[in-house]
């Protein structure tokens, strides 16, 4: 484990890639909030770890500017400062046709998938815009889905493109304050959510088929890769992905 005093925010900290990635930053030295709707799942995650006192759990709403507010604030309280935001708490809906979505479905995966990352980079500038030195790191999950689309993913979808413009809106805006953000866009890690593609997905041309997957935690190492390098440079988007999943080409 490396020695230092940096410290993380993780979303959605409780399972899949949040979990792999806090426990990767634990690992390796950072004190992590672990966000999440889920305390006994983020409880468990810290448990896990073994990391004590350098792990906090805070029970969180990403799209509830309170709830966001108050995570922040129990960040700050606790660790003084932070160096890094990973903003991957995410929801999909169910993968019926476009026309037969329903409203509530579509405004609860916009509010967690976008609204959500949109909250917290706005705290995380107060934070590192006014802490000495000044200055950090946020890390979006964009995931594969803000590159290309699966059968009835619309909501999702959206809101993973839209990740990539807050991603250089906000690479844009941080410039003045020290800030660095970049994307990593993933495909196919083995997790919960990803379980299905080992049982058969929808595929464009109709068919059902299993495609590839690869281990989460070669994910996570590459979440800590970025979060570690120093703040004059930064991953802008990289692309993470089971190697034969059918995204390049023709599928």
């Amino acid at each position: 484990m490396s020695s230092h005093n940096r410290v993380a925010i993780v979303t959605g900290a409780g399972s899949g890639i949040g979990k792999a990635s806090a426990l990767a930053l634990l690992r390796d030295g950072y004190c992590v909030v672990l966000a999440g709707r889920r305390k006994t799942a983020l409880d468990e995650t810290a448990a896990e770890s073994g990391a004590g006192e350098r792990a906090l759990v805070f029970s969180t709403d990403v799209s509830s500017p309170e709830s966001v507010r108050a995570l922040f604030d129990a960040s700050k309280e606790k660790f003084g400062r932070l160096d890094v935001l990973f903003n991957n708490a995410g929801i999909s809906a169910p993968g019926v046709p476009l026309e037969e979505l329903a409203f509530d479905q579509w405004k609860a995966v916009v509010e967690t998938n976008l609204t959500g990352p949109f909250l917290c980079t706005q705290e995380a500038f107060r934070t590192m815009k006014s802490q000495k030195p000044m200055g950090g790191r946020i890390i979006n999950n964009g995931s594969i889905s803000a590159q290309a689309p699966r059968p009835h993913s619309a909501p999702y979808t959206a809101t993973k493109h839209a990740i990539t413009g807050l991603t250089k809106s906000t690479s844009l805006d941080g410039r003045k304050y020290n800030i660095a953000c970049g994307q990593i866009d993933i495909g196919n890690a083995l997790t919960e959510m990803a379980l299905r593609m080992t049982k058969g997905v929808p595929q464009a041309d109709g068919t059902i088929k299993v495609e590839p997957v690869m281990d989460v935690n070669h994910v996570a190492s590459m979440v800590l890769h970025m979060a570690n390098l120093p703040l004059e440079t930064n991953v802008q988007f990289v692309t993470i992905m089971a190697t034969k999943m059918p995204l390049v080409g023709r599928g």
